[in-house]
């Protein structure tokens, strides 16, 4: 059984009150941790530790009247690290839609570079992975988010069984290396919007770009292939000079901006299913006249996800 530990103020209330209606909404002391219990509504924050050197500022938003069945959201943020942000711009559709928002911040001093996040802290170095560097399972990034989903659905009282995600960007990446990496993890739906690059599923590319040289050599292909993902991108988001998109050999071979990188990760995967007589349940968004735009992203990703 894990252990979690927990920075929170709420909890003494509920201990002496034996059950309080604590709600964050306002967010006033951001300071000050508030563990999201089942009688906690609007939108706060906690630290998680699963991994014993590290903890995770976990921000969430619980729009009123849940239920035991009420669904979750996990929201990766993108490079800037600003998990509060894409917390804050699910909060109209999660009320909407009603459901629940988790949003894990992977902080660049605990999970540095895109080696820290983007890539899951798979490798010490993700762009030269070697068997000597490859980081223990239980340290990487990906290996969060199955506890972290365990521990909010056990505060919360929730019965449900599975999970959605959304990420964007750097989120985008991480969202969809995620159900790469953890294929048993206990997910419904994925949107991943906007990468910047991608891990295309091919045995003869080296891994960031292939599966070569990565745990990914031994993927179930048509697992992967029955999954529930979404690759949404805006038509405006095709800027090859876009600040932060990465340029080399290997990664413009998948085209030169976030649009046609997109559309070949899809294509890619969608070809190799067809070759070897595999479902494909993954579908493709075109969002447009959007760039590279969280707020919009986040909202049709919510869309794409309940409003399909």
């Amino acid at each position: 059984m894990n252990t979690y530990k927990i920075t929170i103020n709420c909890l003494v209330l509920l201990m002496l009150h034996g059950f309080l209606s604590c709600s964050s909404d306002s967010e006033v002391a951001i300071n000050d941790p508030i563990l999201p219990g089942e009688f906690v509504t609007g939108k706060g924050f906690f630290e998680f530790s699963e991994m014993e050197s590290l903890s995770i500022k976990t921000y969430y938003y619980i729009p009123a009247n849940t239920t035991s069945n009420t669904p979750i959201v996990f929201v990766f943020h993108g490079a800037g690290r600003n998990a509060r942000d894409y917390r804050d711009a699910m909060i109209s559709k999660a009320n909407q839609y009603h459901f629940i928002v988790v949003a894990p911040a992977f902080s660049i001093t605990d999970f540095p570079g895109g080696d820290g996040y983007n890539l899951g802290n798979v490798f010490v170095d993700g762009d030269n992975p070697l068997s000597s560097t490859l980081n223990p399972e239980e340290e990487w990034a990906f290996s969060v988010i199955e506890p972290l989903f365990d521990f909010m659905t056990q505060l919360q009282n929730n019965t449900t069984s599975t999970y959605h995600i959304f990420g964007h960007s750097a989120g985008g990446q991480f969202a969809h290396r995620f159900m790469m990496f953890k294929p048993q993890a206990r997910v419904s739906k994925i949107v991943a919007s906007a990468s910047g690059w991608y891990t295309v599923p091919n045995a003869t590319i080296s891994f960031p770009y292939g599966f070569k040289n990565s745990p990914l050599e031994t993927i179930d292909l048509p697992q992967l292939f029955q999954k529930d993902i979404t690759i949404l991108i805006g038509t405006q988001d095709n800027d090859p000079n876009a600040g932060g998109l990465r340029h080399n050999v290997n990664a413009d071979a998948q085209g030169l901006h976030r649009l046609a990188r997109a559309h070949h990760f899809f294509d890619t995967a969608a070809v190799l299913a067809q070759d070897n007589s595999t479902p494909f349940n993954w579908q493709f968004f075109s969002h447009e006249g959007v760039g590279h735009d969280y707020i919009t992203a986040s909202e049709k990703g919510a869309d794409l996800i309940f409003n399909p």
